[in-house]
């Protein structure tokens, strides 16, 4: 598997970064798959600079046989970012397989505290991992190498894509129908719900737990259905 973080690819009124993986995925083609994209949230702190809430996005991604794996992939990335690139915008690109535990503790002290980006640098450069700037300050290193250290954990950030498949679900949806869009379990306070129906909301957003892909709910206060799906970090 190749890991992929992205981040500060967008300006307000430019498409945001979840939305510029999904493009981007979109254009692999049958070279590579995604198996998931993932929302990791960082420090919400206004000594950060950040388009919206400081979130950085990872993609696993699964190379077909036979490809020049790592090189390939960070080369039709690169060239896919630089075509949409944003003025006043800092991307970076990170694209490795191999994820030392430094690099989840990086991630881990970013979502705590302001880190630099002679840090992430430096850092990517010890464990000989792809890490590059793409524009403006290239402040986005931080968040790319962030989230390939927090993404190697299955246990962070929201999913906002689960392998190739369009975002269909919206509203009331039934158990078998979220697993069916690849949904591993549904839970409410650590009890798995096996079925009903859940109000998923305007789209599906489960999240990373424990090397799954969980669906958090709660009772829900309207006629739509018996759950609610809730929003967590």
């Amino acid at each position: 598997m190749i890991f992929v973080g992205i981040d500060d690819t967008d300006t307000k009124d430019s498409p945001g970064t979840n939305q510029v993986a999904r493009a981007i995925v979109a254009e692999l083609g049958d070279d590579f798959f995604c198996e998931r994209i993932v929302r990791h949230q960082l420090l919400f702190d206004p000594r950060v600079p950040y388009t919206s809430k400081n979130s950085c996005c990872s993609l696993l991604i699964r190379p077909a046989a036979g490809v020049a794996a790592v090189d390939q992939l960070r080369q039709r990335l690169r060239q896919a970012l630089r075509n949409r690139f944003q003025p006043g915008s800092d991307p970076g690109l990170c694209v490795t397989d191999s994820v030392p535990a430094a690099v989840t503790e990086f991630g881990q002290r970013c979502q705590q505290t302001v880190v630099s980006q002679s840090e992430a640098r430096g850092l990517a450069n010890q464990f000989k991992i792809q890490l590059e700037g793409l524009g403006g300050t290239e402040d986005g290193v931080i968040g790319a190498l962030a989230a390939v250290g927090l993404a190697v954990t299955g246990d962070d950030g929201r999913v906002v894509q689960i392998h190739q498949r369009p975002d269909e679900l919206t509203g009331p949806a039934s158990v078998e129908a979220i697993q069916r869009a690849g949904v591993d379990e549904i839970r409410h306070e650590g009890r798995v719900v096996t079925c009903g129906v859940v109000d998923v909301g305007k789209h599906l957003r489960p999240n990373l737990r424990g090397g799954r892909i969980v669906l958090f709910v709660e009772p829900s206060a309207t006629a739509a259905g018996p759950w609610t799906a809730l929003r967590v970090l």
